[in-house]
Protein backbone atom coordinates (compact mmCIF):
# COMPACT_ATOMS: atom_id res chain seq x y z
CA UNK A 1 0.00 0.00 0.00
CA UNK A 2 1.68 3.43 -0.95
CA UNK A 3 1.70 6.25 1.54
CA UNK A 4 -1.02 8.14 -0.60
CA UNK A 5 -3.27 5.19 -0.56
CA UNK A 6 -2.79 4.85 3.32
CA UNK A 7 -3.44 8.75 3.65
CA UNK A 8 -6.84 8.08 2.63
CA UNK A 9 -7.95 4.60 4.24
CA UNK A 10 -9.88 4.24 6.60
CA UNK A 11 -9.73 3.46 10.59
CA UNK A 12 -11.20 0.21 11.77
CA UNK A 13 -13.21 2.48 14.38
CA UNK A 14 -14.37 4.69 10.89
CA UNK A 15 -15.21 1.60 9.47
CA UNK A 16 -17.62 0.04 11.69
CA UNK A 17 -19.08 3.57 12.02
CA UNK A 18 -19.88 3.61 8.45
CA UNK A 19 -21.19 0.43 8.32
CA UNK A 20 -23.35 1.17 10.84
CA UNK A 21 -24.37 4.65 9.43
CA UNK A 22 -24.89 2.25 6.00
CA UNK A 23 -26.83 0.05 7.83
CA UNK A 24 -29.09 2.05 9.49
CA UNK A 25 -29.89 3.88 5.55
CA UNK A 26 -31.08 0.76 4.67
CA UNK A 27 -33.66 0.28 7.22
CA UNK A 28 -34.98 3.84 6.37
CA UNK A 29 -37.85 3.29 3.71
CA UNK A 30 -40.69 5.42 2.11
CA UNK A 31 -43.99 5.22 4.12
CA UNK A 32 -42.79 4.41 7.66
CA UNK A 33 -42.54 6.24 10.68
CA UNK A 34 -38.58 6.98 11.88
CA UNK A 35 -36.92 8.73 14.82
CA UNK A 36 -34.44 11.15 13.67
CA UNK A 37 -32.62 14.19 15.47
CA UNK A 38 -32.15 17.59 14.85
CA UNK A 39 -29.40 18.91 14.07
CA UNK A 40 -30.15 22.37 12.98
CA UNK A 41 -32.83 25.05 12.97
CA UNK A 42 -32.99 27.49 10.05
CA UNK A 43 -35.61 30.06 10.19
CA UNK A 44 -39.18 28.46 10.03
CA UNK A 45 -37.78 25.01 9.49
CA UNK A 46 -35.80 22.22 11.58
CA UNK A 47 -32.95 20.40 9.93
CA UNK A 48 -33.33 16.34 10.88
CA UNK A 49 -30.88 13.55 10.56
CA UNK A 50 -32.93 10.33 9.95
CA UNK A 51 -30.31 8.30 8.81
CA UNK A 52 -30.42 8.48 5.31
CA UNK A 53 -27.61 9.99 3.04
CA UNK A 54 -29.12 13.33 3.36
CA UNK A 55 -31.50 15.07 6.15
CA UNK A 56 -35.04 16.32 6.33
CA UNK A 57 -36.40 19.77 6.42
CA UNK A 58 -39.86 19.99 8.52
CA UNK A 59 -41.53 23.23 8.99
CA UNK A 60 -41.60 24.88 12.95
CA UNK A 61 -45.26 24.99 13.01
CA UNK A 62 -46.13 21.38 12.45
CA UNK A 63 -44.78 21.11 16.07
CA UNK A 64 -47.45 22.84 17.14
CA UNK A 65 -51.35 22.66 17.03
CA UNK A 66 -54.58 22.79 19.19
CA UNK A 67 -53.42 22.08 22.76
CA UNK A 68 -50.44 20.99 21.99
CA UNK A 69 -46.79 22.82 21.73
CA UNK A 70 -43.64 20.48 21.47
CA UNK A 71 -40.37 22.29 22.48
CA UNK A 72 -37.86 21.74 20.00
CA UNK A 73 -34.35 22.64 19.65
CA UNK A 74 -31.25 21.06 18.64
CA UNK A 75 -30.25 17.74 19.49
CA UNK A 76 -33.81 16.79 20.01
CA UNK A 77 -35.21 13.76 18.77
CA UNK A 78 -38.60 13.43 17.11
CA UNK A 79 -40.67 10.66 14.96
CA UNK A 80 -41.33 11.85 11.28
CA UNK A 81 -43.36 9.94 8.45
CA UNK A 82 -40.84 9.85 5.29
CA UNK A 83 -42.84 10.22 2.46
CA UNK A 84 -39.14 9.97 0.00
CA UNK A 85 -35.73 9.48 0.95
CA UNK A 86 -34.81 11.66 -1.55
CA UNK A 87 -36.56 14.23 -3.90
CA UNK A 88 -35.10 16.11 -6.95
CA UNK A 89 -32.94 18.60 -4.69
CA UNK A 90 -31.25 15.38 -2.84
CA UNK A 91 -33.33 15.89 0.18
CA UNK A 92 -35.28 13.62 2.46
CA UNK A 93 -39.16 14.50 2.55
CA UNK A 94 -40.36 13.89 5.81
CA UNK A 95 -43.16 14.92 7.95
CA UNK A 96 -43.74 15.21 12.03
CA UNK A 97 -47.92 16.17 11.44
CA UNK A 98 -48.23 12.96 9.59
CA UNK A 99 -46.05 10.79 11.70
CA UNK A 100 -48.39 12.36 14.93
CA UNK A 101 -51.32 10.87 12.36
CA UNK A 102 -50.15 7.13 11.79
CA UNK A 103 -49.32 7.28 15.63
CA UNK A 104 -52.73 8.70 16.73
CA UNK A 105 -54.57 6.01 13.90
CA UNK A 106 -52.56 3.11 16.15
CA UNK A 107 -53.73 4.13 19.35
CA UNK A 108 -57.37 5.56 17.75
CA UNK A 109 -57.97 1.81 16.25
CA UNK A 110 -57.05 0.00 19.19
CA UNK A 111 -59.57 2.54 21.60
CA UNK A 112 -62.16 1.81 19.23
CA UNK A 113 -61.76 -1.82 19.38
CA UNK A 114 -61.97 -1.64 22.94
CA UNK A 115 -64.89 0.79 23.23
CA UNK A 116 -62.85 3.59 24.68
CA UNK A 117 -63.18 6.94 25.54
CA UNK A 118 -60.81 9.24 23.48
CA UNK A 119 -59.45 12.87 24.14
CA UNK A 120 -59.56 15.53 21.61
CA UNK A 121 -60.76 19.25 20.90
CA UNK A 122 -62.69 20.98 18.57
CA UNK A 123 -61.37 23.40 16.83
CA UNK A 124 -63.10 24.08 13.98
CA UNK A 125 -67.05 24.16 11.86
CA UNK A 126 -67.88 22.40 8.67
CA UNK A 127 -71.07 21.66 6.94
CA UNK A 128 -73.20 19.35 9.19
CA UNK A 129 -70.94 19.66 12.07
CA UNK A 130 -67.59 20.13 13.37
CA UNK A 131 -64.02 18.83 12.99
CA UNK A 132 -61.91 17.54 16.08
CA UNK A 133 -58.48 16.95 16.89
CA UNK A 134 -57.70 13.93 18.34
CA UNK A 135 -53.74 14.64 18.80
CA UNK A 136 -52.92 14.75 15.24
CA UNK A 137 -55.84 12.66 13.61
CA UNK A 138 -58.99 14.91 12.30
CA UNK A 139 -62.22 13.58 13.04
CA UNK A 140 -65.89 14.51 11.87
CA UNK A 141 -68.37 15.65 14.98
CA UNK A 142 -71.92 15.66 13.34
CA UNK A 143 -73.90 18.48 14.84
CA UNK A 144 -76.80 15.69 15.98
CA UNK A 145 -73.74 14.44 18.57
CA UNK A 146 -72.36 17.51 20.18
CA UNK A 147 -74.84 16.95 23.49
CA UNK A 148 -77.67 15.64 24.39
CA UNK A 149 -80.23 18.58 23.42
CA UNK A 150 -79.33 20.98 20.59
CA UNK A 151 -76.64 23.40 21.03
CA UNK A 152 -77.19 26.95 19.71
CA UNK A 153 -73.72 28.22 20.58
CA UNK A 154 -70.56 25.97 20.04
CA UNK A 155 -67.97 28.22 21.22
CA UNK A 156 -67.31 27.50 24.78
CA UNK A 157 -66.75 23.64 23.52
CA UNK A 158 -63.79 25.15 20.63
CA UNK A 159 -60.59 24.56 21.78
CA UNK A 160 -61.41 22.33 25.01
CA UNK A 161 -59.54 19.19 25.56
CA UNK A 162 -63.04 16.85 26.39
CA UNK A 163 -63.89 12.95 25.87
CA UNK A 164 -65.42 11.47 22.83
CA UNK A 165 -66.66 8.65 21.66
CA UNK A 166 -65.43 6.99 18.51
CA UNK A 167 -68.43 5.86 16.29
CA UNK A 168 -66.90 4.41 13.14
CA UNK A 169 -63.47 4.68 11.40
CA UNK A 170 -61.90 4.04 7.92
CA UNK A 171 -58.56 3.92 7.65
CA UNK A 172 -58.81 3.86 4.00
CA UNK A 173 -60.70 6.62 3.45
CA UNK A 174 -59.11 8.31 6.36
CA UNK A 175 -62.65 8.50 8.33
CA UNK A 176 -63.56 9.38 11.65
CA UNK A 177 -66.38 9.56 13.11
CA UNK A 178 -66.92 10.87 17.23
CA UNK A 179 -69.57 11.85 19.55
CA UNK A 180 -69.57 14.08 22.62
CA UNK A 181 -72.94 12.85 23.40
CA UNK A 182 -72.57 9.12 23.94
CA UNK A 183 -69.94 10.29 26.79
CA UNK A 184 -72.69 12.54 28.27
CA UNK A 185 -75.20 10.28 28.15
CA UNK A 186 -73.00 7.21 29.72
CA UNK A 187 -72.33 9.80 32.41
CA UNK A 188 -75.49 11.14 33.01
CA UNK A 189 -76.74 7.37 33.21
CA UNK A 190 -74.30 6.69 36.06
CA UNK A 191 -75.37 10.10 38.01
CA UNK A 192 -78.92 8.83 37.48
CA UNK A 193 -77.80 5.41 39.09
CA UNK A 194 -76.58 7.32 41.89
CA UNK A 195 -79.32 9.45 42.19
CA UNK A 196 -81.81 6.91 41.92
CA UNK A 197 -80.28 4.38 44.54
CA UNK A 198 -80.63 7.56 47.17
CA UNK A 199 -83.88 7.58 46.04
CA UNK A 200 -86.93 5.76 47.93
CA UNK A 201 -90.67 5.17 46.61
CA UNK A 202 -93.13 7.12 49.29
CA UNK A 203 -90.72 9.57 49.61
CA UNK A 204 -91.89 13.04 49.78
CA UNK A 205 -89.12 15.48 47.97
CA UNK A 206 -88.74 19.28 46.93
CA UNK A 207 -88.49 19.84 43.09
CA UNK A 208 -88.19 22.33 40.66
CA UNK A 209 -90.58 22.22 37.59
CA UNK A 210 -88.40 22.43 34.67
CA UNK A 211 -91.04 21.12 31.37
CA UNK A 212 -94.79 21.29 31.15
CA UNK A 213 -96.39 18.86 28.10
CA UNK A 214 -99.97 17.59 27.13
CA UNK A 215 -99.77 14.91 29.10
CA UNK A 216 -97.91 16.13 32.78
CA UNK A 217 -94.88 17.96 33.91
CA UNK A 218 -90.96 17.11 34.32
CA UNK A 219 -89.72 17.97 37.90
CA UNK A 220 -85.81 18.33 38.79
CA UNK A 221 -85.43 16.30 41.56
CA UNK A 222 -81.70 17.28 41.91
CA UNK A 223 -79.84 16.14 39.16
CA UNK A 224 -82.28 13.91 37.71
CA UNK A 225 -86.25 14.38 36.39
CA UNK A 226 -89.40 12.71 37.54
CA UNK A 227 -92.87 12.89 35.89
CA UNK A 228 -95.25 14.26 37.38
CA UNK A 229 -98.20 13.01 35.18
CA UNK A 230 -101.64 15.33 34.61
CA UNK A 231 -103.64 12.69 36.63
CA UNK A 232 -101.49 12.65 39.81
CA UNK A 233 -101.32 16.60 40.36
CA UNK A 234 -104.56 17.02 41.64
CA UNK A 235 -107.70 14.56 42.57
CA UNK A 236 -110.16 16.70 40.14
CA UNK A 237 -109.97 17.06 36.67
CA UNK A 238 -107.18 18.47 35.08
CA UNK A 239 -107.67 19.56 31.62
CA UNK A 240 -103.94 20.95 30.91
CA UNK A 241 -100.79 20.58 33.43
CA UNK A 242 -100.34 24.47 33.33
CA UNK A 243 -103.47 24.88 35.62
CA UNK A 244 -101.33 23.34 38.27
CA UNK A 245 -98.33 24.13 38.22
CA UNK A 246 -95.45 26.41 36.51
CA UNK A 247 -92.15 26.48 34.70
CA UNK A 248 -89.40 26.89 37.81
CA UNK A 249 -92.54 26.60 40.66
CA UNK A 250 -90.88 24.59 43.14
CA UNK A 251 -92.93 22.20 44.16
CA UNK A 252 -93.61 18.96 47.02
CA UNK A 253 -94.04 15.93 45.60
CA UNK A 254 -94.18 12.50 46.52
CA UNK A 255 -92.43 9.24 45.05
CA UNK A 256 -94.77 7.51 43.55
CA UNK A 257 -92.61 4.22 41.47
CA UNK A 258 -89.10 4.02 41.10
CA UNK A 259 -87.96 1.92 37.79
CA UNK A 260 -84.55 1.08 38.33
CA UNK A 261 -84.00 -0.37 35.17
CA UNK A 262 -85.02 2.75 32.77
CA UNK A 263 -84.59 5.29 35.75
CA UNK A 264 -88.58 6.40 35.72
CA UNK A 265 -89.58 7.68 38.00
CA UNK A 266 -93.60 8.91 38.88
CA UNK A 267 -94.33 11.69 41.27
CA UNK A 268 -97.50 13.15 42.43
CA UNK A 269 -98.99 16.11 44.30
CA UNK A 270 -102.56 14.89 45.14
CA UNK A 271 -101.16 11.82 47.31
CA UNK A 272 -100.19 14.34 49.74
CA UNK A 273 -103.75 15.50 49.85
CA UNK A 274 -106.80 13.61 51.66
CA UNK A 275 -108.66 11.03 49.12
CA UNK A 276 -111.88 12.82 48.81
CA UNK A 277 -113.12 9.53 47.99
CA UNK A 278 -112.89 7.98 51.55
CA UNK A 279 -116.93 7.49 52.78
CA UNK A 280 -118.22 8.21 49.34
CA UNK A 281 -120.96 6.37 49.92
CA UNK A 282 -122.16 8.18 52.62
CA UNK A 283 -122.12 11.25 51.24
CA UNK A 284 -123.47 10.39 47.90
CA UNK A 285 -126.61 7.96 48.28
CA UNK A 286 -127.80 5.96 45.30
CA UNK A 287 -131.38 8.13 44.50
CA UNK A 288 -130.65 11.28 46.05
CA UNK A 289 -130.21 14.58 43.70
CA UNK A 290 -127.00 17.24 43.92
CA UNK A 291 -125.88 19.71 41.76
CA UNK A 292 -123.17 19.67 39.92
CA UNK A 293 -121.23 21.24 37.39
CA UNK A 294 -120.55 19.71 33.94
CA UNK A 295 -116.62 19.83 33.31
CA UNK A 296 -116.01 17.39 30.04
CA UNK A 297 -118.25 16.01 27.03
CA UNK A 298 -117.33 13.00 25.39
CA UNK A 299 -119.58 11.27 23.10
CA UNK A 300 -120.63 8.72 25.45
CA UNK A 301 -122.01 11.58 27.85
CA UNK A 302 -120.74 14.37 30.48
CA UNK A 303 -118.65 14.41 33.44
CA UNK A 304 -119.92 16.19 36.28
CA UNK A 305 -118.13 17.83 39.28
CA UNK A 306 -119.85 17.74 42.86
CA UNK A 307 -117.10 18.33 44.98
CA UNK A 308 -113.59 19.13 44.16
CA UNK A 309 -112.04 16.05 43.54
CA UNK A 310 -115.27 13.84 43.00
CA UNK A 311 -116.47 13.88 39.02
CA UNK A 312 -119.72 11.16 38.00
CA UNK A 313 -120.09 10.71 34.65
CA UNK A 314 -123.96 11.09 32.84
CA UNK A 315 -123.90 8.49 30.29
CA UNK A 316 -125.73 9.58 26.86
CA UNK A 317 -128.45 7.03 27.89
CA UNK A 318 -129.55 8.77 31.11
CA UNK A 319 -129.44 12.24 29.33
CA UNK A 320 -132.69 12.63 28.07
CA UNK A 321 -136.17 10.32 27.85
CA UNK A 322 -136.81 11.34 24.76
CA UNK A 323 -133.34 12.40 22.86
CA UNK A 324 -132.17 8.67 21.66
CA UNK A 325 -129.23 9.96 19.33
CA UNK A 326 -128.17 13.13 19.98
CA UNK A 327 -124.83 14.00 21.17
CA UNK A 328 -124.29 14.77 24.65
CA UNK A 329 -123.16 18.52 23.77
CA UNK A 330 -126.50 19.29 22.23
CA UNK A 331 -127.76 18.84 26.05
CA UNK A 332 -125.52 20.38 28.53
CA UNK A 333 -122.62 22.66 28.13
CA UNK A 334 -119.47 22.72 29.83
CA UNK A 335 -119.26 24.71 33.38
CA UNK A 336 -123.41 24.39 33.19
CA UNK A 337 -124.70 23.72 36.74
CA UNK A 338 -127.26 21.20 36.49
CA UNK A 339 -128.98 18.42 38.75
CA UNK A 340 -128.62 15.37 38.83
CA UNK A 341 -129.77 11.59 40.64
CA UNK A 342 -127.09 9.41 42.23
CA UNK A 343 -127.85 6.35 40.54
CA UNK A 344 -124.50 4.30 41.81
CA UNK A 345 -121.44 4.72 43.36
CA UNK A 346 -118.34 2.05 42.99
CA UNK A 347 -115.90 3.29 45.47
CA UNK A 348 -113.10 0.90 44.24
CA UNK A 349 -113.50 1.67 40.58
CA UNK A 350 -113.85 5.18 42.39
CA UNK A 351 -116.58 5.83 39.44
CA UNK A 352 -120.16 7.30 39.78
CA UNK A 353 -123.05 7.17 37.71
CA UNK A 354 -125.53 10.06 37.24
CA UNK A 355 -128.88 10.75 36.22
CA UNK A 356 -130.51 13.85 34.39
CA UNK A 357 -133.51 12.66 32.62
CA UNK A 358 -134.47 10.75 36.28
CA UNK A 359 -134.55 14.78 37.74
CA UNK A 360 -137.72 14.61 34.95
CA UNK A 361 -140.97 12.65 35.15
CA UNK A 362 -141.08 9.72 32.48
CA UNK A 363 -142.84 11.01 30.32
CA UNK A 364 -144.31 7.41 29.15
CA UNK A 365 -145.73 7.54 32.92
CA UNK A 366 -146.83 10.85 32.62
CA UNK A 367 -148.47 9.95 29.31
CA UNK A 368 -150.44 6.23 30.79
CA UNK A 369 -151.81 9.25 33.63
CA UNK A 370 -153.33 11.37 31.35
CA UNK A 371 -154.11 9.11 28.63
CA UNK A 372 -155.29 5.40 30.03
CA UNK A 373 -156.09 2.94 27.62
CA UNK A 374 -159.42 3.30 25.47
CA UNK A 375 -158.70 7.26 25.47
CA UNK A 376 -158.53 9.02 22.02
CA UNK A 377 -155.70 11.10 21.31
CA UNK A 378 -155.10 13.47 18.31
CA UNK A 379 -151.34 13.49 17.39
CA UNK A 380 -148.99 14.62 13.99
CA UNK A 381 -147.76 11.33 11.58
CA UNK A 382 -143.86 11.98 11.86
CA UNK A 383 -143.13 8.79 10.14
CA UNK A 384 -144.19 5.80 7.76
CA UNK A 385 -142.47 2.35 7.91
CA UNK A 386 -143.04 -1.04 6.92
CA UNK A 387 -144.83 -2.17 9.95
CA UNK A 388 -147.20 0.88 10.27
CA UNK A 389 -147.34 5.18 11.43
CA UNK A 390 -145.59 6.20 14.05
CA UNK A 391 -147.78 9.30 15.94
CA UNK A 392 -146.03 11.96 17.54
CA UNK A 393 -147.50 12.56 20.74
CA UNK A 394 -147.88 15.15 24.04
CA UNK A 395 -144.54 15.11 25.74
CA UNK A 396 -142.42 14.71 22.74
CA UNK A 397 -143.08 10.71 23.02
CA UNK A 398 -144.17 8.56 20.10
CA UNK A 399 -146.87 6.32 19.63
CA UNK A 400 -147.50 3.53 17.00
CA UNK A 401 -150.32 2.45 14.98
CA UNK A 402 -149.72 -1.23 13.65
CA UNK A 403 -150.68 -2.30 10.13
CA UNK A 404 -153.59 -4.47 11.38
CA UNK A 405 -154.82 -1.49 13.14
CA UNK A 406 -155.55 0.71 10.27
CA UNK A 407 -158.54 -0.60 9.28
CA UNK A 408 -161.01 -3.31 10.62
CA UNK A 409 -161.83 -4.24 6.46
CA UNK A 410 -158.57 -3.92 4.69
CA UNK A 411 -155.38 -5.03 4.90
CA UNK A 412 -153.15 -2.69 6.38
CA UNK A 413 -150.53 -2.64 3.20
CA UNK A 414 -153.48 -1.12 1.23
CA UNK A 415 -154.59 1.62 3.65
CA UNK A 416 -151.25 3.14 5.34
CA UNK A 417 -150.84 4.56 1.62
CA UNK A 418 -153.92 6.83 2.36
CA UNK A 419 -152.24 8.71 5.22
CA UNK A 420 -148.82 10.89 4.53
CA UNK A 421 -145.93 12.53 6.93
CA UNK A 422 -148.08 15.93 8.66
CA UNK A 423 -151.20 14.61 8.80
CA UNK A 424 -153.02 14.77 11.72
CA UNK A 425 -154.68 11.83 12.78
CA UNK A 426 -157.18 11.13 15.44
CA UNK A 427 -156.33 6.96 17.53
CA UNK A 428 -157.37 5.21 20.53
CA UNK A 429 -154.71 3.98 22.72
CA UNK A 430 -154.54 0.00 23.13
CA UNK A 431 -151.35 0.06 25.38
CA UNK A 432 -148.76 1.95 27.04
CA UNK A 433 -145.70 -0.16 27.98
CA UNK A 434 -143.93 1.93 30.53
CA UNK A 435 -141.05 0.23 30.64
CA UNK A 436 -140.12 -0.83 27.50
CA UNK A 437 -140.93 3.12 26.31
CA UNK A 438 -143.81 1.95 23.94
CA UNK A 439 -147.01 3.28 23.05
CA UNK A 440 -149.32 1.50 20.75
CA UNK A 441 -152.13 3.03 19.06
CA UNK A 442 -155.61 2.13 16.71
CA UNK A 443 -157.40 3.73 13.90
CA UNK A 444 -159.78 1.12 13.31
CA UNK A 445 -160.80 1.02 16.56
CA UNK A 446 -162.59 4.11 16.57
CA UNK A 447 -165.00 2.84 14.64
CA UNK A 448 -166.08 0.06 16.77
CA UNK A 449 -165.70 -3.95 15.51
CA UNK A 450 -168.50 -4.72 12.89
CA UNK A 451 -167.81 -8.50 14.53
CA UNK A 452 -168.71 -6.70 17.72
CA UNK A 453 -171.98 -5.25 16.41
CA UNK A 454 -173.15 -8.26 14.31
CA UNK A 455 -174.03 -10.33 17.10
CA UNK A 456 -177.33 -11.46 15.44
CA UNK A 457 -175.90 -12.91 12.49
CA UNK A 458 -175.02 -16.90 12.74
CA UNK A 459 -174.26 -19.56 10.00
CA UNK A 460 -177.03 -20.53 7.90
CA UNK A 461 -178.75 -17.07 8.34
CA UNK A 462 -179.67 -15.65 5.20
CA UNK A 463 -179.08 -11.88 4.66
CA UNK A 464 -179.17 -9.07 2.19
CA UNK A 465 -175.90 -7.58 0.21
CA UNK A 466 -174.55 -4.92 -1.42
CA UNK A 467 -172.69 -4.90 -4.38
CA UNK A 468 -169.21 -2.95 -3.85
CA UNK A 469 -167.15 -3.94 -6.50
CA UNK A 470 -167.28 -6.38 -9.60
CA UNK A 471 -164.22 -8.43 -10.08
CA UNK A 472 -163.41 -11.38 -12.57
CA UNK A 473 -163.30 -14.09 -9.13
CA UNK A 474 -166.11 -12.95 -7.94
CA UNK A 475 -167.88 -9.92 -5.96
CA UNK A 476 -166.80 -7.90 -2.97
CA UNK A 477 -169.88 -7.05 -0.99
CA UNK A 478 -171.32 -5.47 2.30
CA UNK A 479 -173.65 -6.95 4.39
CA UNK A 480 -176.95 -4.61 4.38
CA UNK A 481 -177.05 -2.48 7.78
CA UNK A 482 -173.58 -4.17 9.09
CA UNK A 483 -170.12 -2.73 8.63
CA UNK A 484 -169.33 -6.33 7.65
CA UNK A 485 -167.50 -6.74 4.28
CA UNK A 486 -166.80 -10.12 2.46
CA UNK A 487 -166.01 -11.52 -1.15
CA UNK A 488 -167.91 -13.85 -2.67
CA UNK A 489 -166.30 -16.31 -4.84
CA UNK A 490 -167.18 -16.81 -8.54
CA UNK A 491 -168.13 -20.77 -7.96
CA UNK A 492 -170.87 -19.46 -4.97
CA UNK A 493 -172.86 -17.02 -7.51
CA UNK A 494 -175.31 -19.36 -8.04
CA UNK A 495 -176.18 -23.49 -8.56
CA UNK A 496 -176.23 -23.14 -12.74
CA UNK A 497 -172.59 -23.07 -14.06
CA UNK A 498 -173.76 -20.54 -16.13
CA UNK A 499 -175.02 -18.46 -14.06
CA UNK A 500 -171.91 -17.98 -12.18
CA UNK A 501 -170.37 -14.76 -14.03
CA UNK A 502 -169.54 -11.99 -11.91
CA UNK A 503 -170.76 -9.58 -14.90
CA UNK A 504 -174.52 -10.72 -14.06
CA UNK A 505 -174.19 -8.26 -11.17
CA UNK A 506 -173.42 -5.04 -11.29
CA UNK A 507 -172.27 -1.69 -8.12
CA UNK A 508 -175.05 -1.18 -6.06
CA UNK A 509 -177.09 -4.19 -6.82
CA UNK A 510 -178.85 -6.30 -3.43
CA UNK A 511 -179.72 -9.23 -3.41
CA UNK A 512 -179.62 -12.16 -0.73
CA UNK A 513 -176.98 -15.23 0.20
CA UNK A 514 -177.00 -17.62 2.77
CA UNK A 515 -173.91 -17.46 5.51
CA UNK A 516 -171.81 -20.56 5.10
CA UNK A 517 -169.45 -19.67 7.82
CA UNK A 518 -168.84 -16.84 10.85
CA UNK A 519 -165.75 -17.04 12.58
CA UNK A 520 -166.06 -14.19 15.16
CA UNK A 521 -162.67 -15.17 16.55
CA UNK A 522 -160.85 -15.35 13.08
CA UNK A 523 -163.00 -12.61 11.99
CA UNK A 524 -164.33 -14.24 9.08
CA UNK A 525 -168.24 -14.19 7.15
CA UNK A 526 -168.72 -16.36 4.19
CA UNK A 527 -171.58 -15.59 1.85
CA UNK A 528 -172.63 -18.00 -1.01
CA UNK A 529 -175.67 -17.82 -3.13
CA UNK A 530 -175.40 -21.27 -4.43
CA UNK A 531 -175.74 -22.53 -1.17
CA UNK A 532 -179.07 -20.08 -0.65
CA UNK A 533 -180.58 -21.46 -3.98
CA UNK A 534 -180.18 -25.14 -2.92
CA UNK A 535 -181.51 -24.99 0.16
CA UNK A 536 -184.43 -22.98 -0.88
CA UNK A 537 -184.95 -26.04 -3.56
CA UNK A 538 -184.36 -28.30 -0.84
CA UNK A 539 -187.31 -26.47 1.16
CA UNK A 540 -189.96 -26.38 -1.72
CA UNK A 541 -189.74 -30.05 -2.35
CA UNK A 542 -190.27 -30.88 0.99
CA UNK A 543 -193.11 -27.97 1.41
CA UNK A 544 -195.29 -28.26 -2.26
CA UNK A 545 -194.19 -32.33 -2.75
CA UNK A 546 -192.68 -34.23 -4.65
CA UNK A 547 -192.55 -34.61 -8.07
CA UNK A 548 -194.87 -37.04 -8.22
CA UNK A 549 -197.64 -35.08 -7.89
CA UNK A 550 -197.45 -34.44 -11.61
CA UNK A 551 -196.30 -30.46 -11.12
CA UNK A 552 -192.63 -29.59 -12.41
CA UNK A 553 -189.34 -29.30 -10.51
CA UNK A 554 -189.64 -25.75 -12.04
CA UNK A 555 -193.56 -25.24 -11.36
CA UNK A 556 -192.45 -26.20 -7.71
CA UNK A 557 -189.49 -23.45 -7.33
CA UNK A 558 -191.76 -20.79 -9.15
CA UNK A 559 -194.44 -21.37 -6.69
CA UNK A 560 -191.53 -21.26 -3.30
CA UNK A 561 -190.41 -17.75 -5.18
CA UNK A 562 -193.90 -16.36 -5.72
CA UNK A 563 -194.62 -17.57 -1.82
CA UNK A 564 -191.35 -15.95 -0.73
CA UNK A 565 -191.84 -12.51 -2.45
CA UNK A 566 -195.08 -12.20 -1.15
CA UNK A 567 -193.64 -12.63 2.21
CA UNK A 568 -191.34 -10.07 1.62
CA UNK A 569 -194.39 -7.56 0.81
Amino acid sequence: MSAQTAQYAPSREDFASLLEESFRTNEVAEGSVVKGRVVAIEKDVAVIDIGAKTEGRVALKEFSGPGRDEPIEVGSEVEVYVDRIENALGEAVVSREKARREESWIKLEKAFEANERVQGMIFNQVKGGYTVDLDGAVAFLPRSQVDIRPVRDVTPLMGVPQPFQILKMDRRRGNIVVSRRTVLEESRAEQRSELVANLEEGQVIEGIVKNITEYGAFVDLGGIDGLLHVTDMAWRRVNHPSEVVTIGQSVSVKIIKINHETHRISLGIKQLLADPWEGIEARYPVEARFTGRVTNITDYGAFVELEPGIEGLIHVSEMSWTKKNVHPGKIVSTSQEVEVVILEVDPVKRRISLGLKQTLQNPWEAFAEKHPVGSEIEGEVKNKTEFGLFIGLEGDVDGMVHLSDLDWNRPGEQVIDEFKKGDMVRAQVLDVDVEKERISLGIKQLAGDPFADASEIRKGQIVTCEVTEVKEAGLDVKIVDTDLTTFIRRAELARDRADQRPERFSAGEKFDARVTQFDRKARRVTLSIKALEMAEEKEAIAQYGSTDSGASLGDILGAALKARTDDKK
